[in-house]
């Protein structure tokens, strides 16, 4: 696939100074339109053969364009200390453009398996499991509006040896040829393959990758920069929706119209004494395994979701009071702020998972989408339905990492939580915690029920089950909730 970018295209000083005024205020004029209409970010990848002329057309780039509004951000093959203790995709998230800005990645999410697989440390088919991933991961950024522009820039052997030759037999360049560039062209062969499998397996209808020939930097960087120009231009130029496959199967109950969450048995009760008995165990467990030696290796996440009152804050103060308070967070969901709707969706969460040895504790969460978004119409049925697979997805990738992924849902029943509110808005400190939005989701009981049933069914997965907590009794609730917190510790250190 790389025979058209080894055929040394060149253009001459004359045509590219010519060429080359135009093309600077078209870019900055469109530039400017991207980020007053804040409509969407857009994100550049750059890849390529070393000595391709990457890092140089990035600084034309940032030359031609405003460098305020670009983020540039080079992703080096051995993870910083940070980053190591997070997921390997934690870096990439977090340094997402907001709508209306341009992020440009080097190396991007594609360098570490390509490299790997260059050197025999991965095969072909574990290369084709990363590339699955990567797919999965650029077609939710499509979905979510992001411009993905991806550049791959090659040399042939012949001209990358050439160059390097080049720069060697210069004394004031000499400098800027790497041992790394060298075992590049040892392994040039190799690489070539394992880049050709990985760009025929990505290139996306919404994100193709763009292969330029890189022997020539004024082919190079006009090439690229008209690229851009044109893929932003046209964007903002149509600002109809993105197309997208709207002819989506309905979901549809089970025949006999069961939902396992009205399975449950809500009679279930703990009386006190046997409550305080074992709340003391578990708590006292729970703090001995948070500080064994093998958590340290691990992250813990815990989502807690349910009806309404269903008890989620008293049971995540029961296992806080069991563990160090410097291990760990409490991140309450609420509507997401500008900043977070200028994001794909799973950002605000993506950049909020703990290191390695601490814990962060969700007080609702991603599955927001799947539940009150699609119940109250804040997004289309395309974007909830896709947010299933994306969410298993987010969710595979933490415990791939050594993250452990616990998920409960509380249920009660509609009498119980009448129950709960009335004492909420009677007594006084406990006012605060209820709204009118409360009383007005009551009336959607049967959608939120349904919505819950889906969400558990297509997202309860080996790695990260769902926990059903019956919650109409709530010392019960908390005891089931610690017991199941300290054997997923336990099974796993």
């Amino acid at each position: 696939m790389f025979e058209f970018a080894e055929v040394g295209q060149q253009i001459d000083k004359e045509t590219y100074k010519t060429q080359l005024p135009a093309l600077r205020e078209a870019l900055l004029g469109t530039q400017l339109d991207l980020f007053q209409a804040a409509r969407f970010p857009v994100l550049i990848l750059i890849g390529g053969i070393d000595g391709a002329g990457k890092g140089e057309t990035v600084n034309k780039i940032n030359e031609w364009m405003d460098p305020r509004h670009i983020g540039t951000h080079a992703f080096d093959e051995q993870a910083s200390e940070e980053e190591s203790r997070r997921p390997a995709m934690w870096r990439y998230w977090r340094a997402l453009p907001t709508r209306g800005e341009i992020g440009i990645y080097f190396g991007s999410w594609y360098r570490a398996p390509v490299m790997r697989h260059t050197y025999g440390e991965i095969g072909d088919a574990e290369l084709a499991q990363s590339m699955d991933e990567i797919v999965r991961l650029e077609r939710m950024l499509v979905d979510e509006g992001v411009l993905v522009l991806k550049f791959w820039l090659h040399l042939s052997k012949d001209m990358q040896k050439a160059r390097i030759e080049k720069l060697e037999s210069n004394p004031k360049t000499r400098w800027r040829v790497t041992a790394e560039e060298k075992k590049g062209l040892k392994n040039y062969d190799a690489f070539k393959r394992s880049a050709g499998m990985a760009l025929q397996a990505t290139s996306l209808a919404g994100a193709p990758w763009i292969i330029v020939e890189g022997f020539d930097a004024n082919y190079r960087n006009l090439t690229v920069a008209q690229h851009i120009l044109k893929a932003i231009r046209e964007r903002l130029d149509h600002p109809e929706k993105t197309p997208r496959e709207f002819n989506v199967p309905p979901l549809l109950k089970a025949i006999d119209h069961v939902n396992p969450l009205e399975k449950l048995d809500l009679a279930l009760k703990l009386d006190d004494k046997s409550y305080d008995k074992k709340l003391e165990e578990l708590q006292g467990k729970l703090n001995k395994l948070t500080r064994r030696p093998g958590f340290r290796k691990r992250g813990l996440i815990c989502v807690f979701e349910g009806v309404d009152a269903a008890g989620k804050g008293g049971t995540i103060r029961r296992i806080t009071q069991a563990i160090d308070a410097r291990i760990y967070r409490i991140v309450p969901i609420s509507a997401p702020t500008d900043e977070e709707r200028a994001q794909p969706y799973l950002w605000r969460f993506w950049r909020r998972v703990p290191p390695r040895g601490k814990i962060t504790i969700f007080d609702r969460s991603w599955y927001g989408r799947v539940l009150v978004e699609r119940v109250e119409g804040f997004c289309e049925e395309y974007d909830w339905m896709r947010a299933y697979g994306e969410i298993n997805d987010f969710e595979a990738q933490l415990a791939k990492q050594g993250y452990l992924v616990a998920k409960f849902w509380l249920q009660i029943t509609p009498e119980e939580q009448l129950k709960r509110f009335e004492e909420r808005q009677n007594t006084p400190y406990k006012r605060f915690k209820i709204t009118e939005e409360d009383w007005r989701n009551r009336n959607k009981w049967d959608d939120y029920q349904s919505a819950a049933r889906d969400m558990v069914e297509r997202t309860s997965t080996e790695i990260a089950p769902w926990t059903l907590v019956e919650a109409n009794d709530k010392n019960h609730a908390r005891i089931k909730v610690l017991k199941t917190l300290c054997e997923l510790i336990e099974k796993a250190i």
